[in-house]
Protein backbone atom coordinates (compact mmCIF):
# COMPACT_ATOMS: atom_id res chain seq x y z
CA UNK A 1 0.00 0.00 0.00
CA UNK A 2 1.58 3.41 -1.12
CA UNK A 3 -0.10 6.20 0.01
CA UNK A 4 1.74 9.90 -0.73
CA UNK A 5 2.08 12.84 1.70
CA UNK A 6 -0.47 15.13 3.16
CA UNK A 7 1.07 16.88 6.38
CA UNK A 8 -1.81 17.68 8.64
CA UNK A 9 -0.96 19.46 12.12
CA UNK A 10 -3.66 19.75 14.35
CA UNK A 11 -3.42 22.24 17.51
CA UNK A 12 -5.51 22.91 20.57
CA UNK A 13 -4.38 25.13 23.24
CA UNK A 14 -1.02 23.46 24.82
CA UNK A 15 -1.75 19.96 22.89
CA UNK A 16 -1.55 19.30 19.29
CA UNK A 17 -1.71 15.99 17.26
CA UNK A 18 0.69 16.35 14.41
CA UNK A 19 0.22 13.48 12.06
CA UNK A 20 3.17 13.68 9.08
CA UNK A 21 0.46 11.94 6.80
CA UNK A 22 -3.08 12.21 7.40
CA UNK A 23 -4.11 8.46 6.39
CA UNK A 24 -4.51 5.93 9.29
CA UNK A 25 -5.34 2.71 9.83
CA UNK A 26 -9.13 1.93 11.74
CA UNK A 27 -9.27 0.37 15.42
CA UNK A 28 -9.40 -2.70 14.81
CA UNK A 29 -8.40 -3.59 11.47
CA UNK A 30 -4.66 -4.19 12.03
CA UNK A 31 -4.25 -5.75 15.29
CA UNK A 32 -2.51 -4.45 18.10
CA UNK A 33 0.62 -3.11 17.03
CA UNK A 34 2.07 -2.57 13.39
CA UNK A 35 3.11 -5.77 11.43
CA UNK A 36 6.07 -4.85 9.23
CA UNK A 37 5.71 -8.84 7.73
CA UNK A 38 2.25 -7.44 6.73
CA UNK A 39 2.45 -6.28 2.98
CA UNK A 40 1.62 -2.65 3.34
CA UNK A 41 3.60 0.79 2.99
CA UNK A 42 3.95 1.54 6.54
CA UNK A 43 5.80 5.22 4.97
CA UNK A 44 2.34 6.15 3.95
CA UNK A 45 0.65 6.15 7.49
CA UNK A 46 0.61 8.97 9.70
CA UNK A 47 0.08 7.11 12.50
CA UNK A 48 -0.82 3.35 13.65
CA UNK A 49 -3.70 2.87 15.59
CA UNK A 50 -4.04 -0.14 17.80
CA UNK A 51 -6.95 -2.58 18.23
CA UNK A 52 -9.84 -1.89 20.76
CA UNK A 53 -8.43 -2.35 24.73
CA UNK A 54 -10.55 -2.28 27.80
CA UNK A 55 -9.83 -2.17 31.22
CA UNK A 56 -10.33 -6.09 31.56
CA UNK A 57 -9.98 -8.76 29.21
CA UNK A 58 -12.64 -9.70 26.57
CA UNK A 59 -13.43 -12.72 24.97
CA UNK A 60 -14.81 -13.08 21.32
CA UNK A 61 -18.34 -13.37 20.67
CA UNK A 62 -20.18 -16.65 20.00
CA UNK A 63 -21.53 -17.76 17.07
CA UNK A 64 -21.06 -16.18 13.13
CA UNK A 65 -19.14 -12.92 13.60
CA UNK A 66 -19.04 -12.19 9.99
CA UNK A 67 -21.58 -11.56 7.29
CA UNK A 68 -20.89 -10.70 4.09
CA UNK A 69 -23.71 -8.99 1.83
CA UNK A 70 -23.35 -6.61 -0.95
CA UNK A 71 -22.81 -3.36 0.25
CA UNK A 72 -20.18 -4.68 2.28
CA UNK A 73 -20.38 -6.86 5.83
CA UNK A 74 -21.27 -6.67 8.72
CA UNK A 75 -19.05 -7.45 11.92
CA UNK A 76 -19.50 -8.77 15.48
CA UNK A 77 -16.36 -9.37 17.32
CA UNK A 78 -16.58 -8.56 20.97
CA UNK A 79 -13.86 -6.40 20.71
CA UNK A 80 -11.96 -9.40 22.09
CA UNK A 81 -8.46 -8.11 23.83
CA UNK A 82 -6.28 -9.29 26.67
CA UNK A 83 -7.28 -6.24 28.43
CA UNK A 84 -5.35 -3.03 29.54
CA UNK A 85 -2.37 -4.90 31.62
CA UNK A 86 -1.84 -7.22 29.61
CA UNK A 87 -1.30 -5.23 26.32
CA UNK A 88 0.84 -2.73 28.47
CA UNK A 89 3.15 -5.45 29.07
CA UNK A 90 2.66 -7.42 25.79
CA UNK A 91 2.43 -4.39 23.39
CA UNK A 92 4.38 -1.76 24.78
CA UNK A 93 8.10 -2.27 23.41
CA UNK A 94 6.51 -2.55 20.11
CA UNK A 95 4.75 0.52 20.09
CA UNK A 96 7.50 2.25 21.62
CA UNK A 97 10.19 0.56 18.36
CA UNK A 98 6.87 1.18 15.76
CA UNK A 99 8.00 2.39 12.35
CA UNK A 100 4.94 5.91 12.90
CA UNK A 101 3.74 6.88 15.78
CA UNK A 102 0.90 4.97 17.36
CA UNK A 103 -2.47 6.40 18.76
CA UNK A 104 -4.17 3.48 21.30
CA UNK A 105 -7.62 3.35 21.12
CA UNK A 106 -9.39 2.47 24.25
CA UNK A 107 -12.79 1.07 24.92
CA UNK A 108 -14.52 4.00 26.93
CA UNK A 109 -16.53 2.20 29.81
CA UNK A 110 -15.98 4.42 33.07
CA UNK A 111 -14.34 7.61 34.14
CA UNK A 112 -12.28 6.22 36.93
CA UNK A 113 -10.97 3.28 34.57
CA UNK A 114 -10.52 5.71 31.53
CA UNK A 115 -8.23 7.96 34.04
CA UNK A 116 -6.04 5.31 35.59
CA UNK A 117 -5.21 3.57 31.42
CA UNK A 118 -4.77 7.20 30.40
CA UNK A 119 -1.53 8.04 33.09
CA UNK A 120 0.00 4.88 32.44
CA UNK A 121 -0.35 5.76 28.44
CA UNK A 122 1.66 8.88 29.03
CA UNK A 123 5.01 7.03 30.08
CA UNK A 124 5.28 5.21 27.26
CA UNK A 125 7.16 6.76 24.26
CA UNK A 126 5.87 7.17 20.47
CA UNK A 127 2.15 7.13 21.88
CA UNK A 128 0.87 10.32 20.13
CA UNK A 129 -2.61 10.20 21.22
CA UNK A 130 -5.35 8.17 22.81
CA UNK A 131 -8.28 7.58 20.79
CA UNK A 132 -11.86 6.60 23.07
CA UNK A 133 -14.53 4.27 21.75
CA UNK A 134 -17.80 5.20 23.33
CA UNK A 135 -20.70 2.63 23.01
CA UNK A 136 -23.27 3.35 20.98
CA UNK A 137 -25.97 3.70 23.36
CA UNK A 138 -24.45 5.96 26.04
CA UNK A 139 -26.25 8.36 26.89
CA UNK A 140 -24.41 12.59 26.48
CA UNK A 141 -23.80 12.92 30.38
CA UNK A 142 -21.68 9.41 30.74
CA UNK A 143 -19.92 10.18 27.17
CA UNK A 144 -18.99 13.74 28.88
CA UNK A 145 -17.88 12.34 32.01
CA UNK A 146 -15.84 9.75 30.35
CA UNK A 147 -13.87 12.45 28.11
CA UNK A 148 -13.30 14.73 30.76
CA UNK A 149 -11.96 12.22 32.66
CA UNK A 150 -10.10 11.40 30.02
CA UNK A 151 -7.59 14.35 29.59
CA UNK A 152 -4.44 14.52 30.14
CA UNK A 153 -0.86 14.88 28.62
CA UNK A 154 -1.89 12.96 25.33
CA UNK A 155 -4.28 14.49 22.73
CA UNK A 156 -7.49 13.13 22.46
CA UNK A 157 -9.12 11.50 19.79
CA UNK A 158 -13.40 10.01 20.38
CA UNK A 159 -15.05 7.42 17.85
CA UNK A 160 -17.98 8.38 17.30
CA UNK A 161 -20.82 5.90 15.38
CA UNK A 162 -22.41 7.95 12.09
CA UNK A 163 -25.33 8.33 13.77
CA UNK A 164 -24.18 10.12 16.78
CA UNK A 165 -21.35 12.10 15.44
CA UNK A 166 -23.58 15.22 14.52
CA UNK A 167 -25.86 15.10 18.28
CA UNK A 168 -22.18 14.41 20.34
CA UNK A 169 -19.66 16.63 18.43
CA UNK A 170 -19.69 19.62 19.53
CA UNK A 171 -20.50 18.52 23.29
CA UNK A 172 -17.48 16.50 23.28
CA UNK A 173 -15.17 19.05 22.05
CA UNK A 174 -16.37 20.95 24.83
CA UNK A 175 -14.93 18.94 27.66
CA UNK A 176 -10.84 17.93 26.45
CA UNK A 177 -11.12 16.42 23.06
CA UNK A 178 -9.32 17.63 20.16
CA UNK A 179 -11.01 15.98 17.49
CA UNK A 180 -13.46 13.10 16.53
CA UNK A 181 -13.44 10.04 14.39
CA UNK A 182 -16.13 8.32 12.57
CA UNK A 183 -16.97 4.97 13.80
CA UNK A 184 -19.05 2.20 11.57
CA UNK A 185 -22.98 2.15 11.77
CA UNK A 186 -24.72 -0.94 13.19
CA UNK A 187 -26.73 -2.84 10.99
CA UNK A 188 -28.74 -6.71 11.50
CA UNK A 189 -29.45 -8.96 8.50
CA UNK A 190 -30.65 -12.84 8.50
CA UNK A 191 -28.25 -15.30 7.99
CA UNK A 192 -28.88 -18.07 5.91
CA UNK A 193 -30.63 -20.08 8.46
CA UNK A 194 -32.74 -16.93 9.25
CA UNK A 195 -31.54 -15.69 11.96
CA UNK A 196 -30.49 -12.64 12.68
CA UNK A 197 -27.07 -11.06 13.05
CA UNK A 198 -26.34 -7.70 14.81
CA UNK A 199 -22.97 -6.10 13.95
CA UNK A 200 -21.02 -3.12 12.60
CA UNK A 201 -21.45 -2.29 8.88
CA UNK A 202 -18.26 -1.79 7.17
CA UNK A 203 -18.02 -1.68 3.12
CA UNK A 204 -18.38 0.73 0.29
CA UNK A 205 -21.68 1.25 1.12
CA UNK A 206 -21.17 3.24 4.43
CA UNK A 207 -18.87 5.68 2.51
CA UNK A 208 -22.17 7.94 0.96
CA UNK A 209 -22.82 8.16 4.78
CA UNK A 210 -20.08 9.15 6.13
CA UNK A 211 -19.53 11.82 3.12
CA UNK A 212 -22.30 13.45 4.52
CA UNK A 213 -21.20 13.25 8.12
CA UNK A 214 -17.49 14.58 6.93
CA UNK A 215 -19.29 17.66 5.39
CA UNK A 216 -21.74 18.36 8.40
CA UNK A 217 -19.14 18.38 11.32
CA UNK A 218 -16.85 20.60 8.63
CA UNK A 219 -19.64 22.95 8.64
CA UNK A 220 -19.86 23.15 12.54
CA UNK A 221 -16.02 23.67 13.46
CA UNK A 222 -15.65 20.21 14.35
CA UNK A 223 -11.81 18.30 13.54
CA UNK A 224 -13.15 15.16 12.04
CA UNK A 225 -10.93 12.49 11.10
CA UNK A 226 -13.16 10.72 8.37
CA UNK A 227 -13.78 6.92 7.51
CA UNK A 228 -16.26 4.49 6.61
CA UNK A 229 -16.46 2.78 3.02
CA UNK A 230 -13.13 4.24 2.11
CA UNK A 231 -12.46 1.95 -0.60
CA UNK A 232 -10.77 3.76 -3.64
CA UNK A 233 -8.23 6.56 -3.26
CA UNK A 234 -10.50 9.26 -4.35
CA UNK A 235 -12.82 8.49 -1.58
CA UNK A 236 -10.00 9.30 1.39
CA UNK A 237 -8.91 12.66 -0.87
CA UNK A 238 -12.79 13.24 -1.48
CA UNK A 239 -13.18 13.46 2.80
CA UNK A 240 -9.70 15.91 2.79
CA UNK A 241 -10.91 18.16 0.23
CA UNK A 242 -14.27 18.31 2.32
CA UNK A 243 -11.77 19.59 5.26
CA UNK A 244 -11.05 16.05 7.26
CA UNK A 245 -7.75 16.31 8.84
CA UNK A 246 -7.26 12.96 8.29
CA UNK A 247 -9.14 9.51 6.95
CA UNK A 248 -9.08 6.04 8.59
CA UNK A 249 -9.00 2.44 6.60
CA UNK A 250 -10.42 -0.33 7.72
CA UNK A 251 -11.68 -3.86 5.93
CA UNK A 252 -10.08 -2.18 2.52
CA UNK A 253 -6.61 -3.16 4.64
CA UNK A 254 -7.39 -6.85 4.66
CA UNK A 255 -7.40 -6.68 0.88
CA UNK A 256 -4.09 -6.06 0.19
CA UNK A 257 -4.40 -3.68 -2.55
CA UNK A 258 -2.31 -0.86 -2.97
CA UNK A 259 -3.68 2.30 -2.38
CA UNK A 260 -2.02 5.24 -4.29
CA UNK A 261 -3.18 8.33 -3.12
CA UNK A 262 -2.51 11.67 -5.78
CA UNK A 263 0.47 13.69 -4.13
CA UNK A 264 -1.58 17.27 -5.12
CA UNK A 265 -1.24 19.38 -1.44
CA UNK A 266 0.10 19.76 1.76
CA UNK A 267 -2.59 20.78 4.26
CA UNK A 268 -2.37 22.61 8.24
CA UNK A 269 -5.43 22.38 9.59
CA UNK A 270 -5.16 25.01 13.17
CA UNK A 271 -7.93 24.88 16.15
Amino acid sequence: MSISRYNTNVEISKQSLDLRKPIMNAAGSLGFAPDTRKPLDWEGFGAFVTNPISRKARQPSRGQRILPFPGGILLHTGHPNPGFNASVRRFAGRWRRAPLPVIVHLLGDSPENMAAMIVRLEEIDNIIAVEIGLPIEIEVSEALEIVQASGGELPLIVRLPLTQAEALGSHILGVGAIAISLGPPRGALPDPQGKLIYGRHYGPGVFPQAFRMVGELVKMGIPVIGGGGVYAPKEAKAMLDMGAIGVQLDTVLWRGDRFNLPQERDSSVEV
